[in-house]
């Protein structure tokens, strides 16, 4: 094999390890071997690497994700226009609500959190910043594909499919077409349990001059917690003026 060939697999199998660590939220050796084509030496071996560069960190027999990793994800999220227009808008909504709000992009047909703002009642999300998501069991996802062409939404969906979460997650391509019109027509989307049992979410989308989505925001509480009327009263109240806000400086500052 080439040089060139093997060094470039080395890079993929870094990267493979550091998400199982980040999947796990710290794995052994033994876990990340069962989930990596690769013997306990030669993952011993990366991971001793990673740790003399501080990319992960030791902790018993557990590795666990080093704060280097962490500045050069938020490097990256700096780089996101939407981030530093948004994350002020986000603030106040999870600040006026006491819930999770969220700003979310799509990636190459998935989705990312790209911030997180907890109220005082806000809850665990079960993601991480940055982790990808399918778009289609999420509201803020749905938010997005709404509106997309739909050349793109077919693109998503022939890479990505429609796995099912949930017995709630939507499944087929008929019921997918249904929801985004729907919502379009109402200019917001909902998720109840499709991503997570027990999560009742709402989104809105932004989009650009042309009427493209470029980002979402959303807001994430208990089922049990929050009745009909404050969910689709003052919380979908709150969410729609934070997301014209934020479509306004964006479009127009």
């Amino acid at each position: 094999m080439a040089k060139s060939e093997s060094s470039i697999r080395s890079v993929s199998r870094t990267f493979e390890i550091l998400e199982v660590i980040r999947d796990l939220d710290g794995a052994t050796i033994g876990e990340i071997t069962e989930r990596v084509d690769i013997g306990q030496r030669s993952v011993y071996n990366y991971l001793k690497t990673l740790e003399h560069n501080e990319y992960v960190d030791k902790d018993g027999d557990e590795y666990h994700i080093g704060l280097p990793l962490f500045s050069l994800g938020s490097h990256a999220r700096n780089l996101v226009p939407i981030y530093d227009i948004a994350q002020p808008q986000v603030d106040r909504l999870a600040e006026e609500t006491g819930e999770l709000a969220t700003l979310f992009v799509e990636n190459n047909g998935l989705g990312v959190y790209l911030y997180y703002a907890s109220g005082t009642n806000g809850i665990e999300l079960g993601t991480h910043e940055g982790e990808p998501v399918h778009l289609h069991s999420t509201a803020s996802g749905k938010a997005l594909l709404a509106f997309r062409s739909q050349c793109e939404v077919d693109g998503i969906v022939s890479e990505h499919g429609l796995p099912m979460l949930t017995s709630n997650t939507i499944t087929t391509r008929e019921s997918l077409d249904n929801e985004l019109t729907a919502i379009r027509e109402r200019g917001y989307a909902e998720s109840d349990e499709e991503q997570r049992p027990g999560l009742r979410s709402l989104a809105a989308p932004i989009t650009d001059d042309d009427g493209r989505s470029i980002a979402s925001i959303g807001l994430s509480c208990p089922v049990h917690r929050v009745d009909d009327d404050q969910f689709y009263g003052d919380y979908l109240t709150a969410l729609q003026g934070a997301a014209n806000v934020i479509e306004l400086e964006y479009n127009y500052a």
